[in-house]
């Protein structure tokens, strides 16, 4: 047994690696219009995972065309083939490198909000979410000369996980296992450091607290805010989206995100994670195509009402996409 699991983990490995050197051996741009091809092929060849999306776009978009919901699903996994052919060149990226592929205009404005943050002594939290080249934004500020600490789940291939993490970290990056992070994140913040954060993930029960997103309850990580309230950490949203028009991607931020406080730290939470959800779904709004709709976002449900996920669910919402609620069994 002990045999077959280094073998699985071996061939895995190789894999991997194969795709990964064969892709970055090629120039930048080939490799992420093959990754952009795989992008395709994938979303023909895995009815699940657009059965997944078409669910999703239903919930967030019931009232455009399936044509629409269509392209913007199509988009989904071509971008999840662009993010492919740029990984594979993360080890080669230099600044200089990134400064080409990137627009980064508004990088002196961030340089001055992060700065401005830093400057209180209660760390800064960037947070961000699964759209556009969102492996980019962690790699890309580190590039830039503002590296950040992370939480990951360790991928269950120890020799895959190796591969990915020497070159998340390359710029100066630290992943934080996810298990038993919080104290690790908190330590971070409190000497003055930098998180990336993603929070537009479905989280179990004890994990998430419910905040609308598209109009549809979802659970939603509250360590976010947990954090930021608990330490004074200034909280900033940041995104890499690719620009269609530019042919580029484009490094944004917005402006710090924070909310009076009332005392109540459970509706100070809920308060601070709902803001930041709306920031979210204003960019998914913005980039349709471009976020991951094959991930169930709103599997976790409040007490009492049915998974969103199951299939007499998703007949219910073929036949009358303009509802969210569904038929219980």
């Amino acid at each position: 047994m002990r045999k077959r699991s280094e073998l699985q983990t071996t061939i895995e490995y190789v894999a991997a690696r194969l795709v990964l050197s064969f892709l970055g051996l090629l120039p930048r741009r080939l490799s992420t219009s093959l990754g952009c091809v795989v992008g395709r092929f994938t979303y023909h060849a895995s009815r699940r995972l657009r059965s997944t999306g078409e669910r999703n776009l239903l919930l967030a978009f019931p009232k455009i065309e399936k044509d629409e919901r269509d392209r913007i699903l199509r988009g989904c996994f071509v971008n999840l083939g662009r993010q492919l052919g740029e990984f594979s060149h993360f080890s080669k990226l230099t600044p200089a490198i990134l400064s080409e592929i990137a627009d980064t205009d508004g990088l002196d404005d961030f340089r001055e909000t992060f700065q401005t943050a830093q400057a209180k002594g209660c760390g800064v939290i960037l947070v961000t979410a699964h759209l556009g080249a969102w492996e980019l934004s962690s790699f890309g500020f580190s590039a830039l000369g503002y590296p950040l600490s992370f939480p990951v789940r360790r991928i269950d291939n120890p020799r895959i996980e190796k591969l990915v993490e020497g070159i998340r970290t390359r710029f100066g990056n630290r992943s934080i296992d996810k298990r038993g992070g919080l104290r690790s994140m908190m330590k971070v913040l409190k000497a003055g450091g930098t998180l990336g954060l993603l929070m537009d993930i479905n989280m179990l029960p004890r994990e998430g607290i419910f905040v609308d997103f598209f109009g549809v309850p979802a659970s939603t990580t509250f360590t976010v805010a947990q954090l930021a309230l608990r330490t004074g950490a200034t909280v900033i949203p940041v995104f890499v989206p690719w620009d269609h028009r530019r042919r580029r991607y484009v490094l944004s931020h917005h402006p710090p995100v924070s909310i009076a406080e009332t005392g109540n730290e459970e509706e100070d939470i809920r308060q601070l994670t709902a803001l930041l959800t709306q920031v979210i779904e204003d960019q998914v709004r913005r980039y349709p195509d471009q976020w991951l709709w094959i991930h169930k976002r709103w599997r976790t449900r409040p007490s009492g009402e049915p998974d969103l996920y199951e299939r007499r669910a998703l007949v219910s919402a073929e036949r009358n996409p303009h509802s969210v609620e569904v038929e219980s069994l």
